[in-house]
């Protein structure tokens, strides 16, 4: 007979074993964690935890898997993929296979064993004295649920190890191979490791997925994030640090590890399928093969760690060392850059800025695509931080069976960029600024055949707030002064007219060419004088070293800092800013001769003598002297 004043809520005591509030408490201890895991770190993903743990808390029933959750409302693919992979852990941790029921039923009763110790323990306290007083019981679970946080909060933290064949695997195995290399410069530009890293990665560091913004590049934030990269200079240049280093060698003993078994099985697959009227083709590869493990065993010795090499890779490179009869030396590195396009493994494509075909008056700018694709021009639009139109010669790729997208291709920029100009954009620009800024940045880009185009739009240049006959002098500067070559049209329909000409054209005038390419960071903005002259055409950079280089609101130097001040000040072109710098390159060098000038006059005219331009004329005395009193004036300018 049971106590008339006993809780209604308390558990039944004829049972055996107390039945859990929630039939599934393993899903719902670790989508607990998941949930203060999200609310410490300030994420909006607690609150879908949580919605997830109240309906695990309606459902009756025991879950197999996770897979079976998705039948609950707020369980997505992603929960239920957590909770598998957690589910399969604990079953490597605590036996294999679900623990099942005590009733002989299928339905598995995922508990982990701080929970069998909570319920052993609540049996144990109902086989005690039915007198006892319920509120024992419940301390005892809270106890035993502070021991339970107590054990999560011991657990060793894992270390951070990328997935195979990831942005951030592919980064970390180039950079350890590079430094291992003899003569390594120990760090690498971005250009170079986006292009050795390519083939250990499975996804592009140049070109996001479909429906997504992120590239393999972006895992670069998660190592430096961890400690493991270093990011230093201006242009930046990567190297791993002493955890980074560590790791990337970890992960090279594997790779290689792992490219050795293979390479092995495969010469024992050739084997077994080998008959009469199969020609044998490995007795050559094992020759290479012996000749390889020799090499990494007089490596280990040599405490440096063999990168894997494919057996085609191993061939050429064994042959060249033996033939030359010294060390095996860098393949890839500076090699990387020195890649080319023969003739017929490319096409001509223009590049659109984004801008031209969105936002402002979007119907002018509609017709232009339109006027394009009704020539049949091969365009395509992207964001240009330089220019508005361009042209790149596109490596052509074959799709590859069973994968979505086919490869992506290499690109290299033709010498030819151009900016696009209106005459009421023309008036605005000289009005803010813009105008002289963008010159100055088309003649930095690295690029040696720029060109205006100008739409002069009828008459619609008398009516703006600038004189017309200013805005046909600014156009005869630009031409006559700066070198531009100046291209007027009346129209939208001429614009598209001409760059089709133009795409045709240069289609015509590359088809035979080798196109190589080169570096502005290896070998400075505008390459050998030499190469210049005999091979103008054919050596280019790629889209993404050009592209890169020309963000407006980079990290600058002081030189380049320097250079935007004066070019702030009127009558202070490009030209006469860089004719400066030649002399003074940085603010304090001014000032410093400023200061050993021995008058005020001379200080005026420290800068009147210097050559600027092609005609080599003196910067004047006025000039010189309004930057005198520009960093050296005290008070305001009167």
């Amino acid at each position: 007979m049971l106590d008339a004043n006993m809780p209604t809520d308390q558990v039944c005591l004829g049972r055996k074993r107390p039945v859990p509030s929630c039939p599934n408490p393993l899903f719902l201890q670790w989508l607990t964690e998941l949930r203060d895991s999200a609310k410490e770190k300030g994420l909006k993903t607690q609150y879908v935890y949580q919605k997830a743990i109240n309906s695990l808390k309606k459902y009756p029933l025991p879950l197999k898997n996770g897979k079976e959750a998705k039948i609950l409302q707020n369980f997505g693919d992603g929960i239920c993929k957590i909770l598998d992979e957690r589910l399969q852990k604990h079953y490597r941790e605590n036996g294999q296979g679900p623990q099942f029921s005590a009733d002989g039923s299928d339905a598995p009763i995922h508990l982990a064993p701080s929970f069998q110790r909570s319920n052993m323990a609540s049996s144990k306290q109902m086989e005690a004295p039915t007198n006892e007083p319920s509120g024992n019981l419940s301390e005892h679970m809270k106890r035993t649920q502070r021991e339970v946080r107590k054990e999560k909060g011991t657990k060793k933290k894992r270390e951070y190890v990328p997935q195979k064949r990831s942005g951030g695997y592919a980064v970390l195995l180039t950079l350890y191979r590079h430094a291992q290399m003899p003569g390594s410069k120990g760090f690498m530009f971005r250009n170079e490791l986006q292009t050795e890293a390519q083939p250990l990665c499975e996804k592009s560091f140049t070109v996001p997925d479909l429906g997504s913004k992120y590239t393999a590049w972006s895992s670069v934030s998660t190592l430096i994030q961890k400690d493991l990269l270093v990011k230093t200079h201006n242009p930046a240049r990567y190297s791993l640090t002493d955890q980074g280093l560590a790791l990337a060698e970890k992960l090279d003993s594997e790779e290689t590890g792992m490219d050795k078994e293979h390479v092995e099985q495969m010469s024992e697959e050739e084997h077994a399928r080998d008959g009469p009227d199969v020609v044998d083709l490995t007795l050559e590869e094992e020759e290479e093969q012996q000749e390889e493990k020799e090499r990494c065993r007089s490596s280990k010795s040599l405490e440096r760690p063999v990168p894997a090499l494919s057996v085609n890779q191993a061939r050429g490179q064994i042959s060249e060392s033996d033939a030359a009869g010294k060390p095996q030396t860098l393949e890839t590195g500076r090699a990387a850059m020195g890649w080319h396009l023969p003739p017929g493994s490319y096409e001509i494509v223009l590049c659109v800025d984004v801008i031209e075909t969105t936002g402002g008056s979007s119907g002018r700018k509609q017709e232009l695509v339109k006027e394009l694709q009704r020539n049949c021009v091969t365009f395509d639009i992207r964001k240009l931080n330089v220019g508005d139109f361009l042209w790149v010669a596109r490596e052509k790729v074959t799709p590859v069976p069973g994968q979505l997208r086919p490869p992506v291709g290499k690109e290299l920029v033709l010498d030819y960029i151009i900016e696009r100009k209106r005459m009421d954009d023309l008036c605005g620009s000289i009005i803010d600024g813009r105008f002289r800024e963008q010159k100055f940045r088309l003649k930095r880009c690295g690029l040696r055949k720029p060109i205006y185009l100008v739409e002069e739009c009828g008459s619609a240049a008398a009516h703006l707030s600038i004189p017309e006959s200013t805005l046909q002098q600014a156009i005869a500067n630009t031409q006559v002064v700066d070198g531009f070559f100046v291209k007027r049209v009346q129209d939208v329909k001429e614009s598209a007219a001409y760059l089709t000409i133009m795409t045709r054209y240069l289609q015509k005038l590359y088809h035979n060419c080798t196109l190589f390419c080169r570096s502005r960071e290896l070998e400075g903005d505008g390459g050998d004088e030499s190469e210049q002259t005999e091979n103008l055409s054919c050596s280019l950079m790629t889209f993404t070293e050009f592209n890169y280089g020309a963000i407006k609101n980079k990290c600058q130097t002081v030189r380049e800092v320097f250079a935007r001040q004066l070019m702030q000040i009127s009558g202070v072109s490009g030209d006469k800013a860089a004719a400066v710098l030649e002399h003074y390159s940085t603010v304090s060098s001014l000032l410093q001769a400023y200061d050993q000038c021995s008058s005020e006059s001379e200080k005026e005219k420290l800068l009147s003598s210097i050559k600027y331009g092609k005609l080599k004329r003196n910067l004047g005395p006025a000039l010189s002297r309004t930057i005198y009193q520009l960093y050296c004036t005290h008070g305001p300018l009167s």
